[in-house]
């Protein structure tokens, strides 16, 4: 078990100790959660009324924390509370799943494909031909790459996963167990004598580089070109990306969240959990589209919508002020 003095942790958080506590500090843990060994973090002043019945002996707060620690408690200040949280949780994190060998015996690698040095390919994983892995590449057990993917340096690849034919993935990226890239897009056209008629979906998906993507999330294909997951995106898990559907910079995409075909996200947009964006909609750069909504138009940039269909915040929180109103009347 990995345990550390809060001189230790603050050697690696470079803030300042306000208190004093020998205690020796074995996990991180939310306040009211925490035993009298753990540390804690309090990133909103709204956090500090918790402060006095947890039993954390240390707690990482913001430099505007306005209570004291107490005796035999303290407090690390630092510009970012929950930046901080980062450094603190990799000190305790355990390691990772342990490969035996480089590139286990199971493994089905084509002889065509370019496996990068230092990565690691693990148990039942399938790699096609032509598939080019970069360095220090981690492909968990039971992942299947097919032909013609590449995968950038760095990039860590959870069991489960599925990557078709002829998609990219930059370097740095996570993807977590059982997405799936690369699925034909949802393409159908009535027909007189067949009914639905499968449009074929020619394209591929390219994720740049940071990308994170959740467990069971699914980015189809483009129709056309490319579906594009942009540098530094964040998807959660069990969300649907519809076929030519483009992200720009560091999005962010909650669970259970959806787009629809050829959907343009901006740079930094920030898509709320069971959200839905109707096909061939464009939300500008900085935008922000709360939980649940469901987007049937553009939407401009830095703005905030809610309901469904979405408005922008301001007159849905006023819609449902009124609805709430006739409601409290109509009961009299």
């Amino acid at each position: 078990m990995k345990t550390y003095s809060i001189e230790q942790i603050n050697k690696v958080l470079n803030g300042e100790i306000i208190g004093s506590t020998i205690q020796i500090i074995t996990a991180p843990e939310q306040l009211e959660r925490a035993s009298a060994s753990e540390i804690s973090f309090i990133g909103h002043k709204k956090y500090e009324k918790l402060w006095a019945t947890s039993n954390a002996c240390v707690a990482v707060v913001n430099e505007d924390v306005s209570i004291e620690p107490g005796e035999n408690r303290a407090f690390i200040k630092v510009k970012n509370a929950d930046l901080a949280m980062s450094q603190v949780l990799e000190l305790f994190a355990p390691p990772t799943p342990i490969f035996a060998t480089t590139i286990h015996p199971s493994a089905n690698i084509d002889v065509t494909a370019q496996i990068g040095i230092g990565s690691r390919i693990g148990a039942g994983s399938y790699i096609g031909p032509k598939v080019i892995l970069g360095e220090n590449v981690t492909i968990y057990p039971n992942v299947t790459i097919l032909d013609e993917c590449t995968i950038g340096n760095e990039t860590v690849i959870w069991s489960g996963t599925v990557l078709r034919e002829r998609c990219h993935i930059g370097t740095d990226c996570i993807i977590h167990p059982n997405a799936t890239i690369g699925a034909d897009g949802f393409g159908f056209r009535p027909c007189p004598d067949r009914g639905l008629v499968k449009i074929p979906q020619i394209g591929n998906v390219i994720i740049g580089n940071w990308v994170e993507i959740g467990a069971n999330t699914c980015v189809d294909r483009g129709k056309f070109s490319s579906t594009v997951i942009g540098d530094g995106c964040k998807i959660d898990n069990l969300v649907q990306i519809g076929h030519n559907s483009i992200l720009g910079k560091f999005c962010i995409m909650a669970g259970n969240s959806g787009l629809a075909g050829s959907v343009t996200l901006g740079n930094g947009v920030i898509i709320g959990g069971s959200a839905s964006i109707k096909d061939h909609t464009t939300i500008g750069d900085g935008a922000i589209v709360g939980a649940g909504s469901g987007v049937t138009g553009d939407i401009p940039a830095g703005k905030m919508m809610l309901g469904y269909p979405a408005v922008e915040a301001r007159d849905a929180l006023k819609q449902w002020a009124i609805l709430k109103r006739l409601v409290k009347d109509s009961g009299k």
